[in-house]
């Protein structure tokens, strides 16, 4: 199997503050929005490269999303930013209506996502917004799993069409992803196996990828899959590599109800029914804790995984 290593660990917001700063050098058509946030989004390069380009709207989400869509029809290309829970629950109408319906080329850029978000608690810890923008007609759901990846969706956003929900995190962690293999819609097969599918998104991918290492110890070949992009799902890439295993295990910091390993479950009840078991937030709000202590309590980790690997495989 092959091994995958980090030399640094680096937050995700970071690598898209850095992609947002490569865009302001390179796209003189991507403005920036942000609500009173721009340090904890990493946008403060751009900020200072592009004032011209850069609004900050203070404490009013829904306001920067209304904003964000009228610029588009002068040809901007507005990336909004603030946290993950409010660019999608407290503004989920002004997406909606001015966004989505209209099908307006905004860039939902949303930091501190998940249960990682950490100390902050659960009323900053959301967990359902992956369901909430993957219901939206044309809305396109990006999850990325490290440094790398995010800054260059980051950048491969801006050369895409339409609305775009991109969702990363707060904490420092494992730099894994070469670089240039990022591609919207697109599948990564990150190891090869024959017992068992691992399809996993944002931080659970390093959480994958470390229960691979262990069950490969254990006699157990474990294909992982990084899906970094939700909706449009890349269902040809999942349908090959369960017709070889014959059961799946999804893993995601998300609610298990609306998140990717229902888009995969729908997938498959609709192709190939498989066994799959779901590593995810059981129907619960969050609490403060470190992202560590949290992700263990909540059974998101890499025991987690290699837990649901041996439930589904005396399923097949």
């Amino acid at each position: 199997m092959k091994k995958y290593t980090y030399t640094e660990k680096k937050d995700t917001r970071s690598g898209f503050g850095d992609g947002l700063t490569e865009l302001g050098k390179t796209n003189p058509n991507v403005v920036a929005l942000c609500a009173d946030l721009t340090g904890s989004l990493k946008m403060n390069e751009f900020e200072k490269n592009h004032p011209e380009r850069f609004f900050q709207v203070g404490i009013a989400e829904a306001n920067m999303m209304g904003i964000a869509a009228g610029l588009t029809i002068g040809g901007k290309i507005p990336f909004t930013g603030t946290f993950a829970n409010f660019s999608t629950g407290r503004v989920y109408d002004q997406i909606r209506q001015s966004i989505a319906y209209s099908d307006k080329n905004v860039k939902i850029c949303a930091s501190h996502a998940g249960l990682t978000l950490g100390e902050d608690g659960a009323t900053h810890q959301i967990l359902e917004d992956i369901g909430l923008m993957k219901m939206l007609p044309g809305m396109t759901v990006i999850n990325t799993c490290d440094y790398n990846q995010t800054k260059e969706a980051t950048i491969a956003i801006a050369e895409h069409e339409g609305p775009v929900y991109l969702r990363f995190g707060r904490p420092s962690i494992p730099v894994f992803m070469p670089k240039g293999e990022f591609k919207v819609g697109k599948a990564i097969q990150l190891t090869e196996g024959t017992d068992v599918t691992i399809v996993a998104t944002g931080h659970l991918v390093w959480e994958s990828l470390q229960a691979a290492e262990q069950l490969e110890a254990q006699g157990i070949s474990a294909e992982v899959i990084n899906i970094h992009t939700i909706k449009p799902l890349d269902e040809e890439a999942i349908l090959k590599s369960v017709a070889k295993t014959g059961c799946i295990v999804t893993a995601e910091e998300h609610n298990k109800f609306g998140g990717l390993g229902e888009s995969i479950a729908r997938c498959l009840a609709e192709n190939s029914p498989t066994p799959q078991e779901f590593v995810a937030v059981n129907d619960t709000f969050g609490e403060s804790a470190t992202p560590a202590e949290l992700m263990k309590k909540y059974k998101i980790n890499d025991e987690a995984v290699i837990e649901a690997v041996k439930k589904v495989l005396k399923r097949k």
